[in-house]
């Protein structure tokens, strides 16, 4: 199967690489170049003996030659568009976030109180649940932190990617169902730690969510104000103070709900741009085969040959290709890989992916479990939505590390371009290739594409911190009588105070030298311990609170003490940020924090089990309003229940097992790809990203066709259109079936908070 939809002579066309083969025969195999530009007019230069053919489309690029990064001091776009993104992206989807929000209330008399500000209403259905788990789980490191492992790996660093963090969202569809099951009234994953385990399980495991919450701002920033900073220039702190206030004006407004309807929104933009990438790859630019064969040329260069690429005048003497103590130390995309199966890029058989794939596995259950916003997802959906949205949410979220780095990652390697490994670490491998292609649009779409996942997981993390201090903090610890209008007051302020952290917080980080990939990789050991005792919480009767306590604080230590001593081994003794990263030290940290938490719970668990009485743990949890919706009980039926429970089961563990298992197993055997294997890769990234692209996209409008439907009604009837009166829906169900008041301000389709109305 094959990839070939250039025209004949044209770039990335066989017939084209055929005669530029025969142009450059009477160079050596490894010096053949594959360009094009052959009849151009080339650039080339003949040093101790090596002959190195630069092109003008095509790799090793004369547009390149001699520059030692690929954004060195320029920037593809004008400072003024860098504010444009980040100040009128912001106000653009703060206002009309707002208006969506404001015409839900008018016309569909829907009240912000503080459970719907929180919780959604808990009634939402499985496309939408599915496009916010999308959008919650498409950080900055999605798009960049993916790219940059295609990077260094080649094909083996996208799969791991996108599966080592795919199914951690898969197997928390169980946790979603279980919740429905036993804890329908829960605001927040350590509401139930609390009931459930007490006063000093709550306070470890608060901690523990505030650190999730506070690592996946950092990675959102660092990445975010990197590549706005390479791309317009803007300064990187200014850069990261900005950002947050694109999401802290409609997250005010609206709460979660507000917060779902922009994430959609922010979701159907990345697919429709990633969509753009990879056919501009595969399909418009070039061809599976073209991508193959440069990938191989690119790994065929000796090092004499590298450093001639990779010099300022095409001569060894001005080589920048190897630092003082001849080593590759700024990464430049040139020569065998390392660790990799006959040094291909081609291939699953790569031990530094292995390596990233263990870590990616285990950082990424920290940062799922751990964090409150896949929790507050889950209790947001309709119970029949819940499991089935986290699955369709984690299929769908797959391709998008797995197609845009399986094209942007692989095309920055195979066309060489001059990244080096300090803006391949801060995330910018896909602007790079982006700005290539197509210029400043290019570098406008990453730009965008960016945005939408930094406001959209960034308003997520917003309102699960809010949550957590309103109802964990305020109302347990400070004031018990809290009414609805009080958790509605703290949890604006909070939104507003950590929006003001985030920037402040990804500034410290720039300061310490920390970038995108190496937080990345850090999260495991500093949450990881605490996955297996929120698991638990959910799953068995028998697990104690000293047992999760421990498993959480022990898992911790033990994993910070593994990883500063492997780096310390490693390394003569050096313990910096730098040393930090190298080798094997975050591998042993990960598998330390997973590891140790598991055998400390499962010890205390056989020693003392706990025999926990699950029917306890709903009725433990209170409403702060009797605003029941979402709460009907015929959605709770524990036929139906377990029902989907045994589905999710079957489905959430199969598909981990597919994805984790047997498809490395599978493609094992093929060793370095064949060009036709590759070409079949490329055909599921690309099948998977269109196929996605149209679910996450129609799916939520077919579900909302109602509720849109209204809003259009309301409109046409407010500007005084006729409307037959066949055209008209159902009488709705009154307001007080819903589990509320009716009162004179919600019959005017305004705000009200239930059991306040006028006497």
């Amino acid at each position: 199967m094959n990839f070939h939809f250039a025209l004949p002579g044209a770039k990335g066309d066989p017939n084209s690489l055929a005669q530029q083969r025969s142009t450059a025969a009477e160079l050596p195999p490894a010096h053949r170049s594959l360009s094009t530009s052959a009849a151009a007019g080339l650039a080339s230069a003949i040093m101790s003996g090596v002959q190195i053919v630069y092109g003008e489309t095509d790799p090793p690029l004369a547009e390149y030659r001699g520059q030692e990064s690929f954004f060195e001091d320029e920037s593809p776009l004008d400072l003024g568009v860098g504010y444009a993104i980040v100040l009128g992206f912001g106000a653009f989807f703060s206002v009309f976030t707002y208006a969506l929000v404001y015409l839900d209330q008018r016309y569909n008399k829907t009240l912000i109180t503080s459970e719907q500000f929180n919780t959604a209403g808990r009634e939402v259905p499985i496309g939408l649940t599915a496009s916010v788990i999308v959008s919650q789980w498409t950080w900055a490191a999605t798009l960049l932190q993916s790219s940059n492992v295609a990077f260094q790996f080649g094909v083996s660093g996208p799969f791991w990617y996108a599966s080592g963090a795919t199914i951690q969202v898969l197997l928390f569809g169980i946790l979603a169902i279980e919740l429905k099951r036993k804890a329908s009234k829960c605001h927040t994953v350590c509401e139930m730690v609390k009931v459930r385990w007490g006063t000093a399980a709550h306070v470890t495991f608060l901690i523990f969510c505030f650190f999730a919450n506070i690592v996946v701002t950092s990675m959102l920033l660092l990445g975010g104000a990197a590549t706005v900073n390479a791309l317009t220039g803007m300064d990187i702190y200014l850069a990261s103070f900005l950002i947050p206030w694109g999401v802290i004006a409609y997250t005010m407004a609206g709460g979660l709900k507000a917060t779902f309807m922009a994430s959609y929104i922010h979701t159907a933009i990345i697919f429709v741009i990633l969509v753009v990438f990879v056919f501009s790859v595969y399909v418009k630019e070039f061809s599976s085969d073209i991508i193959y064969d440069w990938l191989e040329q690119t790994t065929s260069y000796s090092d004499e040959e590298c450093e001639a690429i990779f010099s300022e005048d095409g001569t060894t003497d001005t080589s920048f290709f190897l630092d003082s103590d001849g080593e590759n130390a700024d990464g430049w995309a040139c020569g065998p890989v390392e660790g990799n199966e006959d040094g291909s890029y081609l291939t699953m058989l790569s031990m530094g992916g292995f390596r990233f794939g263990i870590i990616n596995i285990i950082g990424n259950f920290g940062t799922v479990f751990v964090d409150q916003s896949y929790w507050q997802s889950a209790i947001a959906a309709k119970p029949a939505a819940a499991h089935k949205g986290y699955l369709l949410g984690g299929l769908c979220w797959f391709t998008i590390p797995f197609t845009l780095a399986t094209s942007m990652g692989l095309a920055a390697l195979a066309l060489q371009l001059p990244i080096t490994a300090e803006e391949a670490g801060s995330g910018l491998v896909p602007p790079a290739v982006a700005t290539h292609m197509f210029g400043e649009a290019g570098a406008t779409m990453i730009a965008i594409m960016l945005f939408m996942a930094i406001v959209s997981t960034g308003s997520a993390e917003s309102i699960a911190v809010s949550s957590l201090v309103a109802y964990d903090i305020y109302r347990e610890y400070i004031n018990k009588d809290a009414t609805g209008s009080d958790i509605l007051r703290v949890s604006r302020y909070v939104i507003l105070g950590f929006g003001l952290f985030m920037g402040v917080l990804a500034i410290a980080l720039f300061e310490m030298g920390l970038n995108l990939g190496w937080v990345y990789q850090f999260m495991g050991i500093l949450i990881g311990s605490a996955v297996w005792p929120l698991w638990q919480l959910m799953t068995n009767k028998n697990t104690n609170a000293t047992g999760a306590i421990c498993a959480a604080w022990g898992g911790m230590v033990v994993a910070f003490i593994g990883w500063i001593a492997t780096a310390s081994n490693e390394n003569d003794g050096v313990v910096n940020v730098e040393t930090l990263s190298l080798g094997n030290a975050f591998l042993v940290g990960n598998l330390l924090a997973l590891g140790v938490s598991f055998v400390i719970e499962q010890v205390f668990q056989y020693l003392y089990p706990a025999d926990y009485d699950f029917s306890k743990l709903n009725d433990g949890l209170r409403l702060v309003e009797e605003d029941k919706r979402g709460l009907d009980p015929e959605d709770f039926d524990p036929a139906a229940l377990e029902d989907a429970r045994k589905f999710v089961m079957k489905w959430g563990v199969g598909l981990t097992l597919v994805l984790i298992i047997i498809w490395p197993i599978l493609s094992l055997p093929a060793g370095v790809f064949t060009k036709d294997y590759f070409a079949f890769w490329v055909f599921v990234a690309i099948a998977w990203g269109f196929a996605s692209t149209l679910i996450i996209i129609v799916l939520p409008i077919y579900e909302a066709w109602d509720s849109i439907y209204g809003v259009l009604l309301g409109i046409a009837e407010d500007i005084g259109l006729p409307i037959p009166d066949t055209w008209r829906p159902a009488a709705a169900v009154p307001l007080e079936k819903a589990g509320y008041a009716r009162s004179s301000t919600v019959d005017e389709g305004k705000d009200a908070i239930p059991g306040q109305s006028e006497e």
